[in-house]
């Protein structure tokens, strides 16, 4: 059986992370992700520890990809992108605004090539407005849209950053999403479209729901962050961390139970949904003091008995291991040849009819070049050609 995907061609001239991964996605579902790169290659290309030419970064970003090395400086180069063009159903790219119409290849020059092409543009902060010609990075959307504060420190309000590119993976799984749904769009009207998403705009609406609750009722906005406390549901047993919450009427008579606490259940401080958020402070540093009188796993099977989610605190190491994600097949290791045994996360949805699979390597630079070409058409003497011009560049043999 064959992705969902299977039989869709993206051109995919992102770097960095959040168009690869994006298209890496896409790739996961049975799409034929061709990845086009200048003779520079991606940046992540030289960032962390690597195996083979490829560093770990750039093989999870572009797992399941081909890659095609044009350098569009050159005039020779523009045909066989051209060819490509017209087999695509999607292009992506995440440069910053302007720059792919300065190469000849804005939504509105490849249409003239396919007029049905997904055409989908990423940016840091949009097409327009003050900030639309700066370069951008993870940490610089965090501070623009309200990361740090949530983030803040809970008893100094310093402010702090997410310790991972939670930007540019968001914007990923956004991009994936409003592909597949341009493609549906597509089958039901036969028109392509183009598709714009900023990381800016992204984060503000993925923290909206509850990040951002204390501004959703105008003229009553509220800040939220004095009805979080200065705690996190994080709390210290006799031999390590747990996490346990309990919002519901139900979940707190459990966490009350397991704690040996019935006189917390009908206090009036937390006998109902809105004053134990109200009283959160309270409630936290109440429950951490129980908490901490037992062992860890002794108090997590108590929880789970009272019907309280509640889990261990694991470190990154400590996943290989859990018995959870072993169950889940959550990450796989797969042998790959010249790469030897390498762990990646499975994809995450799982499809009955149409299965996930990570099915090749992350490419080297140029590795696939002259298979490409040949496939769009162009002869053995037309491709050498192309190579000995530095149009096309290839891996070294």
């Amino acid at each position: 059986m064959s992705g969902p995907l299977e039989g869709v061609r993206v051109v995919d001239f992102t770097t960095m992370v959040s168009g690869p991964v994006a298209a890496a996605m896409l790739a996961d579902q049975g799409a034929e992700v061709i990845k086009i790169e200048s003779p520079a290659g991606d940046e992540m290309r030289r960032i962390g520890n690597r195996r083979n030419g490829l560093t770990a970064g750039f093989f999870s970003c572009n797992r399941g990809k081909r890659s095609l090395c044009l350098d569009l400086k050159n005039p020779d180069a523009k045909p066989p992108l051209d060819e490509l063009i017209k087999t695509a159903d999607v292009v992506l790219q995440n440069f910053r605004p302007g720059a792919m119409e300065r190469m000849g290849y804005g939504a509105a020059d490849v249409r003239k090539l396919n007029a049905k092409l997904i055409y989908v543009s990423i940016s840091g902060f949009g097409e327009t407005g003050p900030y639309a010609h700066q370069r951008v990075y993870d940490p610089v959307i965090q501070a623009l849209t309200g990361a740090t504060d949530i983030q803040a420190d809970r008893d100094t309000r310093r402010p702090k950053m997410f310790r991972i590119i939670i930007a540019d993976k968001v914007t990923s799984v956004t991009t994936a999403q409003a592909i597949s749904s341009a493609l549906y769009a597509r089958e039901r009207t036969g028109k392509g479209q183009h598709i714009r998403l900023s990381m800016l705009d992204t984060m503000v609406a993925f923290f909206w729901p509850e990040g951002m609750s204390g501004l959703t009722f105008v003229g009553d906005e509220i800040d939220v962050t004095k009805y979080q406390g200065t705690m996190d549901l994080i709390f210290e047993t006799r031999n390590g961390y747990i996490t346990a919450g309990a919002i519901s009427d139900a979940e707190w008579r459990g966490m009350c139970t397991a704690l040996n606490k019935p006189e917390w259940i009908d206090d009036e401080r937390f006998n109902a949904t809105n004053v134990r958020f109200k009283n959160a402070e309270l409630r936290k540093r109440l429950t951490a003091a129980e908490i901490e009188k037992w062992d860890r796993d002794e108090i997590l099977r108590r929880l789970d008995a009272e019907g309280v989610p509640s889990a261990p605190l694991l470190s990154r190491l400590d996943l290989l291991d859990n018995e959870q994600v072993i169950a889940n097949d959550t990450i796989g290791i797969y042998e790959f040849a010249d790469h030897g045994k390498i762990r990646l996360a499975r994809p995450a949805a799982r499809f009955e009819e149409t299965p996930c699979e990570i099915t090749r390597p992350a490419p080297l630079l140029g590795e696939h070049s002259t298979v490409i070409l040949a496939e769009l058409g162009f002869s053995e003497n037309q491709i050498q050609t192309l190579v000995d011009s530095k149009a096309v560049l290839t891996v070294d043999p």
